[in-house]
């Protein structure tokens, strides 16, 4: 068999291991057939007169040795992980179709006559033996060529006898026509035999390749579960401790990896940066701009003297990671320990939900700068300043929740969300996302999520730390 024929290492092996089984099915009919001659010969006693048992005994034997042989090659080339060189599988095939022609020349009982040996002998069974365990080389070549090699030695050993092939018009006795016939056969029998095996080598094939994507996908199943646990262990383990905030964030994308993220940072003199990004799309790429952006973030958080700054900063940075057409939403809220007052800048994301308790009352705020990766330059408006009281709280939140659509192809949308987030508006600030998450689950009514879902809830707490 060439590099053509066998496609894939796969295949090649599975052609050695199919060619192992022939042949432990040729030793075991020619197991087979020793025990019937010598059960015939010194059991019953029914061999007849002129039969070349001894010889027949020295033939089965030369060929058992020859299919050992062949035995131990197939199994030095499995354990080498190589293949056989293609003369191997057509001189095998060779020898092995021309068996039975030499025991019909040489081996027929003496006591037929020589124009009917070739019908008589028993060996002619022997040819399709072998025809059809050719089938499991997986080679339609392979068998054709058993039946042409069949065909021929049957003719020849016919001839060796005395056969003459007929002249038309002239009489001749029935052997004489039915040697034709029966090379005829053997021929027509080798080629439904390479029929069958190229329907056999398509389902292998198939199979292979079925297991081989199977494979593939596990491992890439393995490599995204890898990469989902190293993106959750970049979220925050801990909600940060800020006198008179309640704060907390939560993430679920919609595949094993998203390009939303969320973060929060103590400053050195006390105060909280919250911070929620999201990259288009969601993903294996997606995720790796996400992290690459949180590190930004955090370098940027640790030196910049403001949000306009640090957000200027990122974008430069981020910027240069980001291809032609993928952009980042991102949004910071500075919080001020104790005094309630919240900076909120954003470049590109929004709505961005602010919740005065006092008032029962939704601001929805818009981004103040276009998103990260769209232009070089940052230039924003001043960012949003809020001075909130006790029960008050801002909600940083992807668009994955007011776009999941129900089975009717209706969103979620803005106004749900806030009928939401009122309900639970004095739980703290995990369980009012806890409801959030609950409410835009129950209307989705088993649809699948198609955004990553992100969220910061910073919750203002007047009477305590939180």
């Amino acid at each position: 068999m060439n590099d053509e024929e066998i496609q894939s290492a796969a295949f090649a092996n599975e052609a050695l291991q199919s060619e192992r089984l022939r042949i432990l099915g040729v030793l075991g009919f020619i197991a087979l057939l020793v025990f019937i001659l010598l059960v015939r010969a010194f059991v019953i006693h029914t061999l007849p007169a002129g039969t070349h048992w001894g010889w027949d005994l020295l033939l089965a034997a030369g060929v058992a040795t020859f299919e050992l042989w062949m035995f131990r090659s197939v199994n030095r080339a499995l354990k080498s992980g190589t293949t056989l060189p293609r003369r191997f599988w057509i001189l095998s095939t060779v020898l092995e179709t021309s068996i039975p022609a030499f025991a019909i020349a040489f081996l027929t009982n003496s006591h037929f006559e020589s124009a009917y040996r070739p019908l008589a002998s028993s060996a002619v069974l022997l040819f399709f033996i072998f025809i059809i365990l050719s089938i499991l080389r997986l080679n339609p070549r392979i068998s054709a060529l058993a039946g042409i090699v069949a065909s021929a030695t049957y003719i020849a050993a016919a001839v060796h006898l005395g056969w003459r092939p007929p002249v038309i018009g002239v009489p001749a006795p029935p052997t004489r026509t039915a040697v034709p016939l029966n090379a005829i056969t053997l021929l027509a029998t080798g080629l439904i035999a390479a029929a069958v095996a190229r329907e056999v080598r398509k389902w292998v094939q198939a199979a292979l390749r079925e297991a081989e994507t199977k494979s593939k996908l596990e491992a890439v199943q393995h490599d995204l579960q890898v990469a989902r646990s190293i993106q959750q262990s970049l979220l925050p383990k801990e909600t940060p401790t800020i006198k008179g905030f309640d704060i907390a964030g939560w993430n679920r994308p919609a595949d094993d990896t998203g390009g939303d993220y969320f973060d929060w940072k103590t400053l050195p003199d006390g105060r909280v940066i919250a911070s929620l990004a999201d990259v288009t799309g969601h993903g294996i790429g997606p995720a790796l701009l996400a992290s690459v952006c949180h590190a930004y973030a955090r370098s940027a958080f640790s030196t910049a003297l403001d949000l306009p700054t640090a957000l200027e900063r990122i974008n430069e940075d981020i910027g240069a990671d980001l291809t032609p057409g993928r952009f980042v939403t991102f949004v910071a809220a500075l919080c001020c320990p104790g005094c309630g007052d919240v900076k909120v800048l954003s470049a590109g994301h929004g709505p961005i939900f602010v919740y005065f308790r006092k008032n029962d009352k939704f601001i929805e705020m818009n981004a103040q700068a276009l998103p990260f990766g769209i232009l070089p330059t940052f230039a924003p408006d001043p960012p949003a300043q809020f001075q909130l009281q006790n029960g008050d709280f801002i909600l940083l939140v992807t668009d994955g929740f007011f776009e999941w659509e129900n089975h009717l192809g209706e969103q979620f949308g803005v106004q749900r969300m806030e009928d939401a987030l009122r309900a639970s508006r004095d739980l703290p600030a995990p369980k009012i996302i806890d409801c959030l998450h609950d409410e835009v689950t129950r209307f989705s009514n088993g649809t699948r999520q198609q955004d990553d879902l992100t969220a910061v809830l910073i919750k203002f707490q007047q009477d305590g730390d939180s």
